[in-house]
């Protein structure tokens, strides 16, 4: 930014012309609209529904509220939207409130300027030094976000009286820029009262300053629905004020939710072995979360974050690693016994309808994963399929499945069923065709055997009895 005018004069003499934070924003955007620019890169399933809102509020220039549930990507839009301000602007240098040269509001910067004219010095700050964010928390004071009396500097010899004694908060820090505020509902009502003034007038007041400064800003918050807890709730007058609420969602199909996860787990990893995940296994995944989402015990109000099926997505690979490295074999592919320990990453991101007993929601959580696995297993497969299977177990059979065996160990144990190899081949072939052959082969089979008798379980064809390590199959 060296090319960049230097003070006052130079900043004149280049013909710049500001513009408000609003039509600032309303302008890049309606660039991006013309050459075909994403508004939000990597936040897939709004296309046609969150972000024609978005868009309609910002080129009306209106402040913005996220209203949704938990893990709907509400804050990482908000902070998306510093892609609408310019890469720079010019501000007086060392103003507390960026003020702009030619229109100064602080004293600070109307003395300075008074002072030096058009030598007065100019500093050019970035996008991401005009976005503010807080999270509303019951501490949050109006000292925070408009601003106070600092004796520190009264202390100093500056008289009460004097502007220069007042401490800016977090909002006139935000001037000429947007200042976004997380979970809106627990701010407490007189604080949020506290906002009126600043969304209806832009103008803040001090201790009785008689003083106004009026902002230049795009306010922004994200709230979860009114009726998500008891915490609090958006007193009616400050929604009023808001120009636009903006309802986001979960993922509306199981394919873009496996996408969100795809995208966002940490799955390539720098592993001595490669961890290979079956398209069956990601869609049982996805499913845990979408059944949890219209389950009768789960808290709906509350919602299911998207963050549950990343994590799960997470554990399962980590379970396959795990497996693998501990039996010694040089690839992976994740299997329904890497879920046994799903528990752990989804323990919390469901809060149950009601107050259950200690362990209610572990058994809530593979219930879950039972009507996942039967789910899948019904859009591949029927029962009267695997006839074979079922008499194995009706003539006494007996089959054990556990999370640390290897997968030759588990597939040596399949060779009394009569004919199920050869299922298991022409099921690879066409549910995973790119793990069927080759090194992955085996761990192909192996994944496809477990759905299949946990879907032969989940039919009542099978007893399944649960061991902390795995499973034994039986009647």
């Amino acid at each position: 930014m060296t090319d960049r005018p230097a003070t006052l004069g130079q900043l004149r003499e280049s013909g710049y012309q500001p513009l408000s934070v609003k039509q600032e924003m309303r302008r890049n955007l309606l660039r991006l609209l013309r050459e075909g620019d994403e508004l939000f890169p990597g936040i897939l399933g709004y296309e046609q529904t969150v972000e024609p809102q978005v868009i309609n509020g910002i080129l009306s220039m209106h402040d913005l509220l996220f209203l949704g549930l938990r893990g709907q990507g509400k804050t990482r839009m908000l902070r998306m939207l510093t892609r609408l301000l310019d890469e720079a602007i010019p501000v007086v240098a060392g103003s507390e409130i960026h003020d702009d040269p030619l229109a100064p509001l602080s004293k600070y910067a109307r003395d300075l300027v008074e002072e030096k004219g058009d030598d007065t010095p100019i500093e050019w700050i970035g996008r991401e030094q005009r976005y503010h964010e807080k999270l509303a928390t019951p501490d949050v004071t109006i000292a925070d976000l408009i601003g106070e009396v600092d004796l520190i500097k009264h202390a100093e010899g500056r008289h009460l009286a004097n502007e220069d004694v007042m401490h800016f908060g977090l909002i006139p820090r935000s001037h000429r820029g947007i200042f976004c505020m997380n979970e809106l509902p627990d701010l407490s009502p007189k604080i949020q009262v506290g906002l009126f003034n600043v969304l209806e007038e832009r103008d803040i007041q001090i201790r009785g300053f008689t003083v106004r400064l009026p902002l230049d800003l795009c306010l922004v918050f994200s709230a979860n629905p009114e009726d998500y807890t008891n915490r609090g709730r958006i007193v009616t007058p400050l929604k009023d004020r808001i120009g636009s609420v903006v309802r986001t969602h979960y993922p509306l199909t199981r394919e873009l939710g496996m996408r969100i996860t795809d995208e966002n787990a940490w799955a390539d990893r720098d592993s001595p072995v490669p961890v290979h995940v079956p398209a069956f296994m990601k869609q049982i995944v996805e499913e845990i979360s979408r059944l949890a989402r219209t389950s009768p015990h789960v808290n709906q109000a509350s919602g299911v974050s998207v963050r549950m099926s990343i994590a799960n997505y997470e554990n399962m690979i980590s379970n396959a690693e795990r497996r693998a490295v501990t039996s010694g074999e040089p690839v992976a592919v994740a299997r329904i016994s890497d879920l046994s320990h799903i528990a752990a990453s989804a323990r919390g991101k469901v809060e149950l309808a009601m107050t259950e007993e200690t362990g209610e929601e572990d058994r809530l959580l593979h219930r879950l994963v039972e009507e996942a696995v039967k789910n899948v297993f019904d859009q591949h497969f029927s029962p009267k399929q695997f006839r074979g299977v079922v008499e194995f177990f009706e003539n006494g059979g007996r089959l054990s499945v556990d999370d640390t065996a290897s997968t030759n160990d588990f597939l040596n144990s399949l060779v009394e069923i009569r004919g199920f190899s050869k299922q298991l081949t022409s099921a690879a072939a066409e549910l995973t065709p790119s793990l069927a052959a080759g090194e992955t082969g085996d761990g192909a089979h192996a994944a496809i055997a477990e759905l299949i008798l946990d879907g032969l379980y989940a039919h009542n064809r099978l007893n399944k009895t649960t061991k902390d390590a795995g499973a034994q199959y039986g009647l």
